[in-house]
């Protein structure tokens, strides 16, 4: 076989072999990936989306607990990823992490089931109405959904970036089709999402809480049938250094002891390794920037003569820089993630005080309302990659059609106009409630549900702007030896989101129930001021996008150096240059 035959960045099969481009990789190694993305996705919005009503309805929770349990529960989910990125990326691998993780995670869907199915483990219920469970039966729930938690730190984290390394970045022509990967990446998940909204979330309403979460366990034991199948035809990613993180670490603290050093004028006086290390060791070279400039110090080649120790290269101290971008473009993440929170939430207790019926027999769940973000999705999706893409490529230059960052700033300001609808539509809720008096908590508001729609429609939009294009984001500027762990940057902006909102909606209900007057989140919700809470996030997410502006004004993308027929080329990774004289 010719070296040429062979994939060009290093990748091998599960032996360890190197692999033939051609029989192995590309879309048809990912279509045995996409399924299970499909099936988890599905058990997981199966559970979060119906969550709030089954912790209030069955184990008999008020408002503000069920809705800060289930932010809670959701924000371990994407937190966990941290660690099964950080175990994938130093110890065993984003195949063997996915493994072990995905058959906890399937444990913990058969413990679900069970705990919502056996009479010994859920609530007795007669007429309707349920008795409290018992400590031990809130005890075996809560520990079957963190026990998925636990799986999808493993699953999550790595089994995206496993097909994005299905792509050779060297393959002129592989890397044109990865930058479509991430798009229809998430399209699989939201079809996933799409059928727990609509299908799952009635099953559980209608037909009984075990049907509703034992299809998806046993979508998963199938996906992951389909998924082994694939293994001949994987690509695998060689992990070529130890402990990237270690690498990284060491960056800021030889700069500390180089503090009072001077740095050089030149940035080619900084010590680096020649091109061709890089070359024959399958690694990456970074392109020097001048941003945090004080971490340059820590590849001053004059502070070696005093330490056993050898400087820091550029590429490595370009990581760390990295990492400092990629911190701040999460921390601007943190209150979208908030506003998306809301969807599984207070969204849901809003709509189940709304007219949900369709026709004399059908009452819609409220909890299906958020299929519309997903249809919203399914639809922009392809219209982005086939319509907008093309288009704006033509305007631009640029293969992406915009910079990651424009596409994240686009998808911001419409969900800052989703909340602003949100909380319009809210006031008008408040104002057919005081002009017919309701107020008892069951008690309907004359007003259709499908007011509700504009919020969640804009909502799934902007997830094909901001959702996307952040686990690309992460992905694509990561240091080479932490992809895995660089999309957690995603998942964990997520988590953490999740985490503001349960601490916003605790310390809301403490202040404005200490003076007597109505609550802002109480467990009636027709006596509440849910309009303020909404008043106030649109407030936050103003400024939160003024922030966000800022910082992707001073983000500099990763620039990598390669060698081409003997002469060095300097990549911009990401091809963000903006003709528009726009850094975003």
């Amino acid at each position: 076989m010719d070296v040429k035959d062979y994939t060009q960045d290093g990748t091998v099969d599960l032996r360890c072999r190197p692999v033939l481009a051609s029989k192995t990789g590309k879309w048809k190694a990912c279509a045995f990936l996409v399924g299970y993305e499909a099936f988890e996705r599905m058990a997981f919005y199966g559970i979060a989306s119906n969550l709030v009503n089954y912790l209030t309805t069955q184990l008999h929770e008020d408002t503000v607990s069920s809705v800060r349990n289930v932010n809670n529960w959701s924000g371990s989910v994407w937190i966990t990823p941290i660690l099964g990125a950080y175990i994938a990326d130093a110890y065993l691998g984003r195949f063997w992490t996915f493994t072990v993780s995905s058959l906890i995670y399937v444990m913990g869907m058969i413990f679900l089931t069970m705990a919502v199915s056996l009479k010994s483990l859920r609530p007795t219920c007669a007429n309707g109405v349920c008795n409290r469970a018992s400590t031990s039966q809130i005890t075996f729930f809560y520990s079957a959904l963190y026990i998925i938690a636990i799986g999808a730190g493993g699953t999550k984290p790595n089994i995206s970036t496993f097909g994005a390394d299905q792509f050779d970045d060297f393959n002129p022509h592989e890397k044109e089709l990865k930058v479509s990967f991430f798009n229809w990446w998430m399209f699989s998940s939201f079809l996933g999402a799409l059928f727990a909204t609509l299908g799952l979330v009635y099953i559980q309403d209608n037909l009984g809480w075990g049907l509703g979460y034992g299809i998806p366990t046993v979508g998963l034991l199938l996906s992951l049938f389909i998924f082994y199948l694939g293994t001949p035809i994987y690509r695998h990613k060689v992990r070529r250094t130890k402990s990237p993180a270690k690498d990284l670490i060491q960056v800021p603290i030889t700069a500390f002891k180089n503090r009072k050093l001077r740095l050089p004028d030149d940035p080619s006086a900084l010590h680096e390794l020649e091109l061709r290390y890089y070359v024959g060791s399958g690694k990456r070279q970074v392109h020097h920037t001048t941003v945090f400039s004080f971490l340059d110090k820590a590849a001053i080649k004059e502070s070696s003569t005093n330490s056993c120790r050898p400087p820091c290269t550029v590429t490595q101290v370009e990581g760390m820089k990295l990492i400092l971008g990629m911190i701040l473009i999460w921390l601007v993440t943190l209150i979208p993630s908030t506003i998306w929170a809301q969807i599984n939430t207070l969204f849901v207790k809003q709509g189940t005080t709304l007219d949900r019926t369709l026709g004399p027999d059908f009452k819609i769940p409220a909890a299906s309302l958020g299929s519309f973000v997903t249809l919203s999705m399914l639809i922009s999706v392809p219209l982005y990659d086939r319509y907008f893409v093309p288009f704006m490529r033509r305007k631009t230059g640029n293969p992406r059609g915009i910079t990651l960052l424009q596409r994240l700033g686009i998808g911001f300001v419409i969900q800052v106009i989703a909340i602003a609808i949100a909380y319009a539509v809210e006031v008008r809720r408040m104002r057919v409630i005081s002009s017919h008096r309701i107020a008892g908590s069951k008690d309907i508001v004359p007003m259709s549900i499908f007011w509700l729609l504009p919020q969640y429609i804009l909502l799934g939009i902007a997830d094909v702007f901001n959702a996307i294009g952040l686990l690309e984001f992460f992905y694509d500027q990561s240091p080479e030896d932490m992809q895995s762990l660089g999309t957690t940057f995603f998942t964990s902006g997520i988590g953490v989101g999740n985490f503001l909102n349960s601490f916003l909606v605790t310390m809301v209900d403490k202040i404005t129930g200490k003076f007597g007057q109505k609550r802002w989140i109480g467990n009636n919700l027709n006596d509440s001021h849910l309009d303020y809470y909404y008043g106030f996030l649109l407030v936050i997410s103003t400024l939160n996008l003024g922030a966000f502006l800022w910082a992707s004004s001073r983000y500099v993308y990763k620039r990598e150096i390669k060698e081409v027929e003997g002469c060095e080329q300097i990549e911009a990774k990401a091809l963000e240059i903006s003709p528009l004289g726009l850094q975003v």
